[in-house]
């Protein structure tokens, strides 16, 4: 099947970039999993112009915007992308073999975890990958921020503004000094057995550690740092940074002809806002690319 744009990741900016592309008369291919989306477990309530909703309904408004433009959206993972003439060639886990003359990265990044028994269960529910993202949602409220790098101990010196409590779980730190004293001297309690398992009913309760002590708190932030979806771009010679993102230009390309990239693969902050705004701008760049305009 051949497309002008093909989109990867079925994510804000995934979804915005598909409604950009398909009214610049692009045809619009979107492949990838909304579940996948960081946004999905989310709540917001800090969008321009929305009120308090969930990521989900929101990533279920866009999918209809979407499919409203003209863009066929394909619940299905690449895993191969390469270069072909004329353009791009990606190959789906359900066997569709996509080709298109623009290509755009929207796949996010996944983020690290810890694999412990309620982490999974209780995404969205008080566990959360993004203290910057979530912070609103804990005001008076204790937390947990679990992690030993700069990433945790920035994230627990910000929920001190926030939270009632803020205990930085971690066994040994490797954030550095200067940052460690910050979290420390604005009133994170630091705690070094490591955790064992998250714990409520509908929503976060307690933390359970591995000395089994017990957190009372209604957050657990889990900052491990992330681990990029890049790995395919590589072989179109888009080279990611160390920490996996991907950079681009004012336009959003990522250096190589034809591929461009948007949302949370190309860094900081994560969310909503700048994932959707950079979506609007890479789909109308790549539509405009892939019709020679």
């Amino acid at each position: 099947m051949s497309y002008d744009v093909a989109i990867v990741g079925m994510g804000a900016a995934g979804l915005q970039a598909a409604i950009s592309s398909s009214r610049k008369k692009a045809r619009t291919v979107v492949l990838g999993r909304p579940e996948d989306s960081a946004l999905y477990g989310a709540e917001v309530e800090n969008y321009f112009g929305v009120p308090r909703t969930s990521g989900k309904e929101l990533l279920r408004t866009g999918m209809e915007q979407a499919e409203s433009f003209g863009a066929e959206l394909r619940q299905e993972d690449v895993i191969e992308m390469s270069k072909s003439e004329g353009g791009f060639k990606l190959l789906s886990d359900m066997g569709t073999e996509i080709e298109a003359k623009a290509l755009i990265v929207a796949s996010g990044i996944m983020r690290k975890k810890l694999n412990i028994p309620g982490e999974k269960e209780l995404f969205g529910k008080g566990v959360s990958y993004c203290a910057s993202c979530d912070c609103n949602f804990y005001k008076g409220k204790p937390v947990a921020v679990i992690g030993a790098g700069s990433e945790a101990a920035v994230s627990a010196e910000l929920m001190t503004h926030y939270a009632s409590k803020v205990y930085w779980v971690a066994a040994e730190l490797d954030a550095s000094e200067g940052l460690r004293e910050k979290a420390l001297k604005a009133g994170a309690e630091l705690v070094s057995s490591p955790p064992k398992e998250i714990g409520g009913d509908d929503k976060v309760s307690r933390l359970t550690l591995e000395d089994g002590s017990e957190l009372e708190v209604n957050g657990v932030f889990i900052e491990l740092g992330a681990r990029s979806t890049t790995d395919m771009a590589m072989d179109l010679g888009v080279m990611p940074t160390p920490e996996g993102e991907i950079k681009v230009d004012k336009d959003f390309s990522a250096g190589v002809e034809g591929v461009y990239a948007c949302g949370d693969i190309t860094g900081k902050p994560w969310q909503v806002a700048k994932a959707a705004g950079e979506g609007g701008v890479a789909g109308e760049r790549a539509a405009k690319y892939a019709r020679g305009l």
